[in-house]
This record gives C-alpha cells, structure tokens and sequence, in this order.
C-alpha cells in the first residue's frame, strides 16, 4: 500500500518528532529537515506529497521556500502547510498569497494539526483526480470548462473562468489582486485591480445565489468558500 510521503521543514527537534511521530502513526512516511538547504536538495531527488514549512529556519525563510515550490512546474502542485510561531495576519496573507494550503500556528493542537494534514490532502488528491465543483446547486468542471446553475449552463468570458477556478483551486485561501492578474492576464499586462474589481462583480452576477461563494478579502482580494 502507498504512505504518502511527507517532508517537514522545522530545526526545533522536539516539535518535529512531536509532528512526524503523530503524522507517522496516521499512516504518513515522514522525512525532517533541521534545515531550508537540506529540503531543497532532497526535494531534487524524491517529490514529497506534502510540504509542512516552519517560517523562521536558520537559514532561509519559509517564504521562499514556499515560493521555490510553486514556482517550479513539477512541484507546483503539491500541497503545502505553514507551521509557524508567526501569528500576524500580514504574515498569513502573505502565506496564503504565496499559495499555502494552510497556515497552522504554533503553539497548536497535535490532534488538530494532524485533521488538518489529512484535510488538505484529501482536497488535493479529490482535486486532482475530479476536477469537478459541486455544492447545492452549483457545478463547476474545470476539465470541461462549464459552470451550471440550478441546471442552466452558464456562460463566462475566458478570464472570468480563469478567475473562478483560480479562486476555486485555491478554495479557502485569500488571492490578492495581483496574483489574480499575474494567473489571468500575465505579468506585464495592462490589467489593474478594477480590472479585477469588474471581473469578479460580472462572476457574482452570473453566479446568482451563488455568487456570494466570493468573498471579499478587504484591502487585498477575493477568496472561493462556502
């Protein structure tokens, strides 16, 4: 049988055996690094399932570890989780702008850490395998590019459906309008946050009932939540 494969960034030795040994009686292989430089050599080798990143590491931020797993096509799908003693809602934003999957505060429940491990990664494995959004009424298939309310089709310009599987890729997780435009319109494109603003009140619009699924992040974006 296949145990995902889980590798932890966190150079406090007490909480990484606390994490792996929980992580490794729910049925997870667990590999620790002390260190940002031991990871990103490992990760060339053998891709992980999950990522979990302590911030403050001793020698790179887990910032930019985050942003190197995105940024590469062949990792930029693998979930990853902050754990983190920074509680700060800027750090938070910025966490999840980066492309978290969640942002786990320290100090924190084992048992609740370990829910919200198996959480994101039944998302991930139901998102890769369905690609289909269903809630009430509402359908969303990303494969076949079709969005149905209460039985309608509904039909959405390109950017709008970029937007919306954006948002729904990212389910839960703040978008800040410049990585909207960045995913959407490409870096150096003439697009601006009204461009975004009217994009996402058309979606709301067509949406109907369900347009309130896009919630409004106040001075930095939009998120997909129920």
């Amino acid at each position: 049988m296949y145990m995902e494969l889980v590798y932890l960034i966190e150079d406090d030795e007490d909480i990484a055996f606390v994490i792996a040994e929980n992580l490794e009686r729910e049925g997870y292989r667990v590999r620790t690094f002390r260190r940002a430089t031991e990871f990103l050599h490992e990760v060339e080798r053998k891709r992980p399932d999950l990522v979990l990143i302590d911030i403050m590491l001793p020698d790179l931020d887990g910032f930019r570890i985050a942003r190197f797993v995105r940024s590469r096509p062949d990792l930029a799908d693998i979930p990853v989780i902050f754990i983190t003693a920074r509680v700060s809602e800027e750090d938070k934003l910025r966490g999840f702008d980066i492309g978290a999957d969640d942002y786990i505060t320290k100090p924190f429940s084992v048992k609740e850490l370990v829910a919200r491990v198996n959480a994101v990664m039944r998302r991930a494995g139901k998102k890769r395998k369905e690609g289909v959004f269903t809630y009430e009424g509402l359908e969303i298939d990303t494969v076949r590019v079709k969005v149905t309310v209460d039985g309608s089709e509904v039909k959405l310009t390109p950017s709008e459906f970029k937007i919306l599987r954006l948002l729904l890729e990212n389910y839960g997780r703040p978008m800040s309008r410049d990585r909207i435009i960045d995913e959407v319109w490409g870096f150096g494109r003439d697009a601006t946050d009204r461009t975004v603003d009217v994009h996402i009140k058309h979606l709301r619009d067509k949406l109907g009932r369900y347009g309130s699924l896009i919630k409004t992040v106040r001075g930095f974006g939009y998120k997909f939540e129920i």
